[in-house]
């Protein structure tokens, strides 16, 4: 048995799942993937991924939804720091650009077949997005009250300027580019900045 193959035997199975999932549907498209590859990728039976997961929605759910977790615990501990208000918005706006390259795979496919979920999923899902978004303006807010950010661009707006470049990274970054996740991140969170100077 090859070194990759033992290795897919220890991993549990949901995880071993995920990984064939999200490999297939960024290969082939969540609707051109059937349960039958995910399973045989993953070297399960169906009645496994029933079990964990119940649906292939369900994959797709928790794709998306294991990355939005990450950045929101990651945002909530920059938005709980002592730093000033502009070193935990700087970090927060660096650290979701990041996560987003580390994890391009799974939030191009979930831009790309979110509209393949269920309307109660993708009513959580938004919730969810919703939740991480407000979190991420009130420190604009924070800021702008304190005079530390002007506030002559409403904060909703700042926080779409930003969130529509971190939704487009899947059109135009390459790992083989000239950029490194955190050297684009860098870049990202000082134009986020330069924008909000007073």
């Amino acid at each position: 048995m090859s070194a990759a193959g033992a290795d897919d035997c220890v991993r549990p199975v949901p995880r071993r799942l995920l990984a064939a999932a999200t490999r297939l549907f960024a290969e082939q498209g969540y609707d051109r993937t059937s349960v039958q590859e995910i399973v045989e990728a993953a070297g399960v039976t169906k009645g496994a991924l029933y079990h964990y997961f119940g649906s292939k929605d369900d994959l797709l759910h928790e794709i998306y939804g294991r990355v939005l977790r990450l950045q929101q615990e990651r945002l909530d501990a920059f938005a709980r720091s002592d730093a000033p208000v502009e070193r935990r918005l700087r970090d927060a706006a660096a650290d979701v650009v990041v996560t987003t390259i580390e994890n391009l795979d799974d939030t191009t496919i979930f831009f790309r077949s979110m509209h393949h979920l269920g309307q109660e999923k993708l009513k959580q899902v938004r919730a969810e997005r919703r939740r991480y978004h407000e979190r991420f303006r009130a420190l604009v807010e924070e800021g702008q009250h304190a005079g530390v950010f002007t506030a002559a661009t409403p904060a909703d707006l700042v926080v779409d300027y930003h969130f529509g470049s971190v939704h487009h990274l899947s059109a135009w970054y390459r790992p083989e580019g000239s950029l490194s996740p955190r050297e684009v991140a860098e870049h990202l969170a000082d134009l986020l900045l330069r924008a909000l100077r007073p």
